[in-house]
C-alpha cells in the first residue's frame, strides 16, 4: 500500500468546531466510506499540523506574504516544512 501524499490542507474554525479539508494523492483505491481511509486521513492531517507546528517554531518561522482588510484582517502566513522549499519560495518572492 502507498501511503498517501499531503498536498494541502485548509482549516476554517467556525464557532463552536473546525473543519479541515485536506487534499491527498494515493495510489491505492480505499473507498471513501472506510475506516481504513478516515484512520489514513486522520493520521495525515496529523502529520501536517505537526509539521506546520515545527515550521512556525523553527529559526526561519512564518513569513507574511499578504494582507488584506482594514478592521477584519486577513494575513496569510507561509512556513515551509522542508529547508530546501523555503529556498525556493524566498527566492519567488524578491
Amino acid at each position: 500500500m502507498n501511503r498517501p501524499i499531503l498536498q494541502r490542507l485548509v482549516l476554517d474554525f467556525r464557532t463552536g468546531e473546525l473543519v479541515v479539508r485536506c487534499l491527498h494523492r494515493s495510489q491505492d483505491g480505499v473507498g471513501p466510506s472506510t475506516k481504513t481511509r478516515t484512520r489514513e486521513v486522520t493520521a495525515l492531517v496529523g502529520t501536517g499540523l505537526q509539521d506546520a507546528l515545527e515550521a512556525f517554531d523553527s529559526e526561519a518561522g512564518a513569513e507574511c506574504v499578504g494582507t488584506s482588510g482594514f478592521t477584519t484582517r486577513e494575513d496569510v502566513l507561509l512556513a515551509t516544512t522542508s529547508p530546501s522549499e523555503a529556498k525556493l519560495v524566498k527566492k519567488g518572492a524578491q
